[in-house]
């Protein structure tokens, strides 16, 4: 496991977060970036934080990295993606932001019933844990390359 790094590139952090956003240029400029990134994507505007959370491709869906899709672990049982599909929808019309969960190469299949609970939370709680959520998968991608 990889010790997390005292400066980081805008490219890299753009790997890790699935694209360049504000938030990866901000970052780019800290010291402890991984260590920081939290604090620094709760303290974003709502656009901000919107455009950092859309960044990653949805659960059960096309993957926009070949890292991504590795991650998502398997599961490709038409049923599991269209309840996914359907669940997304619902996720992204209630909070405004797409769906972020550390999959830790889980199959889809396991993270249903985790997006399903995550749907009765309030936006304010569903926004720190998608941040949350998203940090740890950078950290991870880090750590494990």
């Amino acid at each position: 496991m990889r010790e997390l790094p005292r400066q980081l590139t805008e490219e890299q952090l753009a790997e890790l977060f699935e694209g360049r956003t504000r938030f990866v240029e901000r970052l780019a400029a800290l010291e402890d970036p991984l260590g920081q990134a939290r604090t620094v994507a709760l303290e974003l505007s709502a656009d901000e934080q919107q455009e950092l959370l859309d960044a990653h491709p949805p659960i059960g869906g096309k993957a926009t990295s070949t890292r991504s899709a590795a991650e998502q672990g398997s599961d490709d049982d038409p049923n599991v993606l269209a309840e996914l599909a359907q669940l997304n929808a619902e996720y992204e019309a209630k909070f405004g932001f797409r769906f972020v969960v550390f999959v830790n190469r889980r199959p889809r299949r396991e993270i249903v019933p985790i997006l399903r609970e995550r749907l009765q939370r309030s936006r304010a709680e569903e926004l720190a844990t998608a941040v949350d959520e998203l940090v740890q998968i950078a950290i991870d991608r880090w750590s494990s390359s």
